[in-house]
């Protein structure tokens, strides 16, 4: 019995302890942010109240930033911003700075740990420089931006570089339309194991501009966020391992979501809707496999609902693509092949609208594909529903599979060693259509009705 209550007794006092080392603090609109956070220690929690005009940098361990009661982070004058990041990049609102060289991106040192942001609204900051954010976090390890609000910018929200297992969660972003230049949440310059879940992000304006970038990252997880009338959706390029997981992308100017030079890339149940130019685009690697899968999203609304171009290998399973223009592209060019995916199980129909619609006026007119092999090879498209798709306005080509050399661009490749077979076809115009180009193609075992040459329903 002495044992024991001398075991909890020294539980209890250790608790003791551990609860006294963290600390709380409060700031005032009268007060400075940056006093309160050089007085804390690391592991302290630091509540601001109200308006604050000032630029903050937090470089200690365990900081925890949040504000409540509409707590506001205003961009400072250009005179009083001189954090080692607003000297660099312009005027930001709150800096996560660890060992980086901010001059050229260089991970010098420790990264600072286990910081967290929330509960802030930011507003006024415009770019001032290449890359300004209201949240700039270069270097840092387990931080958390959470629940913070971005109103009306004309610079980038929130942005990381050289981190580990940074969250970005339930954070609302609507840009300034009109904005010279604005960005949402930016991930790069090697940051690994990103989560970036729940958030809102709105009118991110014209130009090379994204709601999400995702730009020389690993293994981020981009789930969950509401991406509504933006240049584009989500941009992913040179990031292995990037996973894309129920999104819902609508009214993007340009395109849903674009995938260049990132191997393993994997696209799960999103929801692009109504985008300018094509709801999912995956383009690269050209010398290494692809290995995309892309299963179980729904794309609609828009001149290509999925292009592929310039790479080779992987998967389109269980996808639903609907009223587009064409459903499915795989367009191959002289020195860039595309081929080597499966496409299996999809539904891909009533893609019936005309183009082009605004945005390409400059290409061939097209209308009524739901999968089109244009130049591609060893290609599998098996077990697929196939139905509706019947052209609108002009077309050189139309069908509900389309295997032809390439009639929209200058020069093609020839489609060789294709395999069709087992799909399911309904009023399509025709079911099939094959140019007869090439060699290896296969037709076996198809639920059709139509086609040109009118041998391959046989």
């Amino acid at each position: 019995m002495a044992l024991t209550l001398l075991v909890a007794s020294g539980v209890v006092l250790a608790a003791g302890i551990g609860s006294a080392g963290a600390q709380s603090s409060v700031v005032r609109p009268d007060e400075s942010i940056q006093k309160a956070i050089n007085a804390a220690d690391p592991g302290d929690t630091i509540v601001v109240r109200g308006v604050h005009r000032e630029d903050v940098v937090i470089r200690k361990d365990g900081i925890k930033l949040r504000g409540v009661d509409d707590a506001v982070i205003e961009a400072p004058p250009k005179s009083k911003a001189d954090s080692p990041c607003s000297k660099v990049f312009g005027a930001e609102g709150i800096c996560v700075l660890g060992g980086v060289n901010l001059q050229n991106g260089e991970l010098t040192g420790s990264r600072v740990k286990d910081v967290g942001v929330s509960g802030f609204t930011f507003r006024g900051f415009e770019q001032t420089k290449d890359v300004t954010f209201a949240i700039d976090v270069p270097g840092a390890r387990d931080a958390a931006i959470v629940g913070n609000r971005f109103v009306g910018n004309g610079s980038g929200a929130i942005g990381l570089g050289r981190n580990i297992d940074t969250t970005i969660a339930k954070n609302h972003i609507v840009a300034n339309p009109k904005a010279a230049s604005s960005e949402g949440i930016v991930v790069g310059d090697d940051s690994r194991s990103t989560n970036i879940v729940n958030n809102e992000v709105r009118n991110i304006p014209e130009g090379d501009q994204s709601a999400i970038i995702v730009d020389g990252a690993i293994a981020t997880t981009v789930a969950k966020n509401d991406l509504e009338n933006n240049w584009v959706g989500l941009f992913v390029g040179d990031s292995p391992g990037t996973k894309i997981l129920a999104n819902d992308i609508t009214d993007s100017t340009l395109g849903g979501m674009a995938i260049v030079d990132s191997t393993g890339t994997k696209i799960l149940a999103n929801d692009v809707s109504r985008s300018g130019n094509t709801g999912i685009t995956i383009f690269g690697p050209e010398r290494a496999n692809n290995d995309a899968k892309v299963v179980g999203n729904r794309v609609s609304g828009g001149p290509w609902g999925v292009y592929v171009g310039g790479t080779h290998r992987g998967s389109f399973a269980g996808n639903t693509i609907r009223h587009n223009c064409a459903g499915m592209f795989f367009e191959a060019f002289p020195g860039q092949p595309v081929g080597g995916f499966e496409v299996k199980a999809n539904t891909v129909e009533n893609n019936t609208r005309k183009c082009p619609t605004g945005i390409e006026e400059g290409r061939v007119a097209f209308s009524g594909i739901g999968i089109a092999l244009l130049g591609a090879s060893n290609m599998e498209v098996t077990g697929n529903q196939i139905s509706g798709n019947i052209p609108s306005g002009p077309t050189p080509v139309s069908g509900g599979v389309v295997v032809s050399t390439n009639p929209f661009g200058d020069g093609s490749a020839e489609p060789r060693n294709n395999s069709v077979t087992g799909n399911h076809f309904g009023h399509n115009k025709p079911d099939i259509f094959w140019d007869e180009s090439s060699s290896g193609n296969r037709f076996l075992g198809n639920l059709c009705n139509t086609s040109v040459p009118s041998s391959l329903c046989n």
